[in-house]
Parts: C-alpha cells; sequence; structure tokens
C-alpha cells in the first residue's frame, strides 16, 4: 500500500461515512473524516477510529482452525474445506437437507462480496432451517413494506434534510447513526432542522441521547407504541385531519383503518401508554399541520409485542398526514444499484407465511424462519432436526434471546462450521472456523445501506491493504464450499457449462459483476466496455444462479422505470474508482406511483393481518396495565454490536453496561449508587452494577445490548475484561410477535432485587 491518505466508506455501522485513512510504511497513522464525502461531509463516530483497531488486532484469526481433544489447531485451507465439504455432505445424504442450519450476522450487509455469494452457498445447501438478524431487528418494517407498497425492501426513508418536523418514536439515531434512515452527523442536521426553524419530538421510555437534544419528549410505557399510534389516527379521523395529498389517488381501504381506530381515543389508551390524552391529540394536529413533516419508529418499536402493528400504523400516519412521497417527509430512495427494481424484475419482492418452522409452527420471512426458534430447530427430535449449523459474521449467543438455550443446543450438534475471524461466544461452540480477510483487506461498496439513505450516493472503496497469500476473502470462503458441496451432491462431477460457471465466479470476484449492476442501473454507463472482457463469464455465473435471481433482470432494468431516463448518467465501477470521495447522486426525489409493486399498483392501508391484530390491541386496552418492572435495551455509539468490544478505544472509560433504574424503582428496592443488583426472570438472572437516574421512566430498567463477555473458552480478551452482562440471557425466546414472528426484546417483566454476594468461606 502506498504512502499517502486513501479514502474508504467506513463499514462498522449505518452511516456509510467516510473516512480519510492515512498510511506510512504498512501501518495505518491517523483516520479522519472525508470532509469531502458527499453524505457525511467529514463526520465520524468514535467507531471509525477504531478500525485501525480491528484491522490490527493480534487475536484476530487469520488460518481456518478446527477443534480437537486437545484445543484448536490450524489446518491448511484445502483440508479445511474438505473437512466441512465431507461433514456437511455427510449429513445432509443421511439425514436429509433440512437437518443443516444457516445463521447470517448483520456484518454481511456491509459486504457486497459476501452478497452476491450468499444465495449461490445458500442454494448448494439446500436447507430451509435459515435464520439470520433480520428477526431481532427489522423484520416488522419489512413486513409492513411488503404488505403496502409490495416490496420487502422498499422503505420510506425520512427527508430530514428537508423536514420542519420530525417526530421520533423507539429510535435513537444519535447511537445508532440511523437505522433504516442511513443518516451520518445526525447532530448536525438536527441542529439545522432547528435552525430553519423545525422542531424535534422524542418518544422513548428512555430520555436517549437522541431524547436531549429533542424540544419535546415524552415518556411511554414499552410495548404500548400501537396504542399511541392508534389513537393519533383516531384524532386524525375524528378531527377531520385526514389528507393523504400526493398519495390521495393511490391510498386504498381508508375507510377500514378509521374503522379500526374507532375505540382507541386518546383518553382509552393514556393509562397504557403513560401519555396524556391532549398530548396525544397534539402529536397527531403536529403531523398532520405541519406541511414537512415525518414521523420515524425504529427498534424499540418493532421488537416488542405489537412490533408488526405498531410498524404498520406508523406508515399509515405519514400516508394519512400526506407526508408520503414529497420532499421534506418520507420518500422512496433511488440508488445507484437498485435492489428494489432488481428484484422486481424477478419477481423476488418477498414474501411471507408461505411455509412454518417445524417445531413451533412460526411463519418464514424471504425464506428465514425467526432466529428466536434456532435452539428449538437444534433441540428437538425429529425428522428435520438441525444437526449441523454454519453461521457466517454472527454472534446469535449474544445476539438472540435465551442465549443459554441457544449455548446448550449449539453444544449438542453433531457438526458446526463458523466464517468468522474472532474466537467468540458462538464460534467457540465450532468444529471448524474459517476466517475471512479483514474488512481494509478487500474492496467495499454499500448495496444494502444505500437503499435507506437519506441522500442518494454512490461511493466504491478499494482494498486498502493486500491481503496474504494464504488468506480467503469471505466470498471466496462460500463459493468455495458451495462448489463442493454441488460436486459431492452431484457424485463429484457437475456439467461442463456449470463447472465453467463456477470456475469463472470465483475468478471474477465480486467487482465485475458490481461494475455490471452499477453500467444497468439507474445512473449507468455503457456496459460496453465490461462485455468484451466478461460477458462470457458472467452468462456462465448467471447460469448457476437460481432462476429467479435478481441478478438475471439485469439486461432489462433500465426500460422498466420511465423515471430513470431524467437522472444523470455514466456510473461505472471506473467512474467510482476515479471519484474516491464517492458521487453525489442528488437528494430523495418523488417516486410514486412507479415505486409501487402491488398487484393493484396502490398502496394498501388496511391489510388483513394487522387489522385481525386490533383484537389483541382490543383485549390488552381492556385488561390493566402489568405490574413491576419492563425491561427494555439500549446502545451505545461506541458499541454497536458485541463484535466491536474487542477494541481498547470503544471499551475504555466508564463502565457502560449498567442496569439503568429510576430512583423511586431502586428506592423501592433498597438500591444505592454503587450497588449491583440482581435481575431476574423465569429462573434465568444476571448481576449488573446499577445506575440510577430519572432519564429512565418509572417502571422500566434498561440493560444495553451487546455484552456478556464472560463465558470462557472464547479468544477476545480485551472483551473479556469488560464483560458485562447480556441482556439476552434474560429473554425469554418463546415470546414473539404473532403478527411478524419478530423476538419480543423489549417490555418483558423482570424481577430486580439487591444483589448479595454469597460469604466466602474462612480456610481451614
Amino acid at each position: 500500500m502506498e504512502n499517502g491518505v486513501h479514502y474508504r466508506t467506513c463499514h462498522l455501522c449505518e452511516a456509510m461515512c467516510g473516512v480519510a485513512i492515512e498510511v506510512n510504511n504498512g501501518k495505518i497513522t491517523s483516520i479522519k473524516g472525508d470532509d469531502q464525502d458527499p453524505l457525511s461531509q467529514g463526520h465520524i463516530c468514535p467507531k471509525a477510529v477504531a478500525l485501525q483497531d480491528l484491522h490490527e488486532d493480534r487475536e484476530r484469526l487469520k488460518k481456518p482452525i478446527r477443534k480437537t481433544a486437545q484445543g484448536w489447531e490450524e489446518l491448511s485451507w484445502e483440508d479445511a474445506f474438505d473437512l466441512v465439504a465431507e461433514k456437511l455432505h455427510g449429513i445432509r445424504k443421511t439425514y436429509g437437507r433440512n437437518s443443516i442450519g444457516v445463521y447470517l450476522g448483520n456484518p454481511n450487509v456491509h459486504n457486497h462480496g459476501a452478497l452476491m455469494t450468499t444465495m449461490p452457498f445458500l442454494r448448494a445447501i439446500g436447507t430451509q432451517n435459515r435464520f439470520s438478524a433480520t428477526s431481532n431487528d427489522q423484520l416488522p418494517h419489512m413486513l409492513a413494506s411488503l404488505e403496502m407498497f409490495g416490496h420487502q425492501i422498499l422503505f420510506p426513508i425520512p427527508d430530514i434534510d428537508h423536514t420542519d418536523l420530525f417526530i421520533c418514536i423507539g429510535g435513537n439515531p444519535m447511537a445508532s447513526n440511523g437505522s433504516l434512515m442511513t443518516v451520518p452527523d445526525i447532530r448536525g442536521r438536527l441542529k439545522a432542522l432547528r435552525q430553519r426553524g423545525g422542531k424535534l419530538v422524542v418518544i422513548d421510555p428512555r430520555r436517549t441521547e437522541t431524547a436531549r437534544l429533542a424540544d419535546d419528549f415524552h415518556f411511554i410505557r414499552p410495548g404500548t407504541d400501537a396504542f399511541l399510534l392508534m389513537a393519533m389516527v383516531h384524532t386524525l379521523f375524528e378531527e377531520n385531519l385526514v389528507d393523504p395529498g400526493a398519495a390521495e389517488r393511490l391510498v386504498k381501504d381508508v375507510d377500514l383503518l378509521r374503522l379500526a381506530a374507532l375505540s382507541f381515543s386518546p383518553e382509552a389508551v393514556t393509562r397504557h401508554t403513560g401519555i396524556e390524552a391532549e398530548a396525544i391529540r397534539q402529536l397527531a394536529r403536529q403531523l398532520a399541520k405541519t406541511p414537512r413533516a415525518a414521523l420515524y419508529t425504529r427498534m424499540g418499536t418493532s421488537t416488542q409485542a405489537f412490533g408488526g402493528t405498531t410498524t404498520w400504523l406508523a406508515y399509515c400516519l405519514n400516508i394519512l398526514t400526506g407526508k408520503l412521497d414529497i420532499p421534506g417527509g418520507v420518500l422512496f430512495t433511488q440508488p445507484a444499484v437498485d435492489l428494489v427494481a432488481l428484484g422486481a424484475m424477478s419477481g423476488q419482492r418477498g414474501h411471507f407465511g408461505k411455509r412454518h418452522s417445524r417445531v413451533r409452527g412460526l411463519p418464514e420471512f424471504a425464506g428465514e424462519y425467526p432466529a428466536s426458534t434456532m435452539a428449538d430447530e437444534m433441540l428437538t427430535p425429529g425428522e428435520g432436526q438441525v444437526r449441523a449449523f454454519v453461521t457466517v459474521a454472527g454472534n446469535p449467543v449474544l445476539s438472540s434471546p435465551n442465549g443459554q438455550r441457544l449455548e446448550s443446543a449449539l453444544e449438542g450438534l453433531d457438526f458446526m462450521v463458523s466464517v468468522d475471524y474472532y474466537l467468540n461466544e458462538t464460534t467457540r461452540h465450532a468444529d471448524v472456523i474459517l476466517p475471512p480477510t479483514a474488512a481494509l483487506e478487500r474492496s467495499h461498496y454499500d448495496l444494502i445501506f444505500s437503499q435507506f439513505a437519506v441522500r442518494n450516493v454512490a461511493k466504491y472503496s478499494e482494498a486498502l491493504f493486500p491481503a496474504a497469500d494464504d488468506a480467503r476473502h469471505d466470498w471466496q470462503i462460500l463459493l468455495e464450499l458451495a462448489h463442493r458441496l454441488e460436486q459431492q451432491r452431484k457424485s463429484g462431477r457437475l456439467p461442463l457449462r456449470s463447472e465453467m460457471g463456477w470456475r469463472a465466479f470465483k475468478k471474477l470476484g465480486p467487482d465485475p459483476i458490481l461494475d455490471l449492476l452499477l453500467r444497468t442501473g439507474p445512473y449507468g454507463a455503457d456496459a460496453g466496455p465490461v462485455r468484451p472482457f466478461a460477458q462470457t463469464a458472467i452468462e456462465l455465473v448467471m447460469d448457476i444462479l437460481p432462476e429467479r435471481n435478481p441478478l438475471k433482470g439485469l439486461a432489462r432494468l433500465s426500460p422498466l422505470n420511465r423515471r430513470w431516463d431524467e437522472l444523470p448518467k455514466g456510473l461505472s465501477l471506473s467512474a467510482l474508482k476515479a471519484a474516491p470521495h464517492g458521487i453525489d447522486l442528488g437528494p430523495l426525489q418523488p417516486a410514486l406511483p412507479e415505486r409501487l409493486f402491488t398487484r393493484d399498483g396502490l398502496i394498501q392501508m388496511a391489510p388483513r393481518r394487522y387489522l385481525a391484530d386490533v383484537e389483541r390491541m382490543q383485549a390488552t386496552l381492556e385488561s390493566a396495565p402489568a405490574d413491576g418492572l419492563l425491561l427494555i435495551g439500549r446502545r451505545h455509539v461506541r458499541s454497536n454490536n458485541s463484535w466491536m468490544h474487542n477494541s481498547q478505544r470503544l471499551v475504555k472509560g466508564k463502565g457502560r453496561c449498567t442496569l439503568l433504574i429510576h430512583p423511586d424503582d431502586a428506592s423501592k428496592r433498597a438500591l444505592n449508587p454503587g450497588d449491583h443488583a440482581e435481575v431476574s426472570v423465569q429462573g434465568r438472572d444476571v448481576v449488573i452494577p446499577v445506575e440510577i437516574t430519572e432519564d429512565i421512566m418509572p417502571g422500566v430498567v434498561s440493560i444495553p445490548h451487546g455484552w456478556g463477555h464472560h463465558r470462557s473458552g472464547t479468544g477476545q480478551s480485551v472483551a473479556s475484561s469488560h464483560a458485562g452482562v447480556s441482556i439476552n440471557d434474560l429473554l425469554d425466546d418463546a415470546l414473539v410477535d404473532p403478527v411478524s414472528g419478530t423476538s419480543v426484546l423489549n417490555g418483558q417483566a423482570v424481577d430486580v432485587r439487591v444483589w448479595q454476594p454469597e460469604p466466602q468461606q474462612k480456610q481451614a
């Protein structure tokens, strides 16, 4: 790597911040924000500086290892691939294709190479037992998008740079840098909002980092957001404030929504939500009467007992008040690689409930079952029991509910393999670990988060450091395993054309395909230069993909959308390489009706599954609010995920894994500052330092997500020395939102008491 400054996109969260990395003699000497990045404009958070720590981490695995009776030992890539392919094939042949389970973690979506090769890998395994972090995170938003707009990743994004009212419910973009809303420098953008006379309103059980900036803040009891939003819908109809505006000719079944909201007056829901009726009415009026406004909900609303219905109602409120598809409201993005159009072209808009899980009958979504049922599928005997497991860049022991039960399930597997460069709380159970290259050793393009950005941009980052000769990128690992599994399934020999396709894919890698995606996209250049180089190879690659894979529709994309003719052209991989800071593609623009993919071309305001759930809401409304303490999670800007905790600069300072509790609740339990509390539910318990604060609602306690590094047998010494506790060791994996299948991570009842350490026995 040449000395000097190199420009790149930080991959550690959704924000896509541009960074300027200075390298001298093969070492990183500084990491700063890229002032010329069109999206982040010089902003970075503390995580970006830790890119150096993650790259230089001596505990990062660099060669395959396997578990033996004497401990872990290294083995060659060839031997590792042979072993894994043989074991997986043998289990599949003996017990059937569904005897293998696969879990995909969040880092996969920050990696265009992994994304492009995941489908061939899953196809080669052939299992229906697929899981990911989606059902612990964003599934309600995907389901609402599918039901209302006809596509599972067609999310309405707040146009925060032009809005005059931003209502944030159950989200904390100051810590997350946006979530399903890619928004770097949220502080600067909120400051600009207020400077132009705008207003920020936050509703949350905790006065979050974002809430501290708010003009108005309201506590809300966990799990009751659906009641608040339904009461706002009620108010809109009651006070004749419904006006869909530009979307009026596109909405369907508005009257059914009005009927569903009839019994949910602000007065009726106050007891459950903890928000006064007049405050609820005022929220509805503000949203309706502010021409440029956006209502945004996120993790706190989606990961609860009414997560699916809450997200639907949030979408409805933006539509009923005329905020959909207008500048300053909520808009659909037009990214350079349009995954929405690609999927639609091939009929892959998403699906829900086509089949159900073997043990608990939970619905699949886009081919995946909820992560909360992974342990069930491993522990329950019978046909289809998961006996082998593959994890790719994931740590579900810490990120999925009832992590201890999942640990027990992993211990009982016949075989487990992990594609990961850390020996962590999940991968320690594996028989083989295949470590990919570090992120700075591969190229980078944000295929996914460009779909959610508050401004259309495109940026490509070349590898900053060369990979070692004996290293493998994650896409190489997935392709090699897929190829070998297909060979074994075909008794060792594939048809010539198929074999050539595999070899071409492995030789080309993801970047030529990325180039083709850019050239055939809405801003694309003529595809001519790429065709003489790789046309035949790309055709062969396409040949091994599933029939309905979105890549199959590339050649037909450009004529699909008439709006594409109005956009700037000339985008290609070479154009992005010549623009290391990225290319600004412009602000979000109105895109309806072309951006709708429902069968009748209309927005479905009252899908049947949500109307049916109103009965459950009604029953809850008529019952008394639960007594006791309700548990919620939280995140910190330095530690969004468990895999970031092995960086000293990210975990240093005041301990952040604490139990937040209101002074009144602490007093009732004789808890004082400096105490440790025992938090328990149904026989599961953790011990955690107490932090008494009025920033948490009375009746609510909070434990952060991603900690719990006390497990033995891991290879992350920094993380272990800042172990904390895992909130998921408390949470019940049997609790899901019945509408979406999403894990209930917020609002579970817990007991809290002073922890009394057992007295140590005197030595004889």
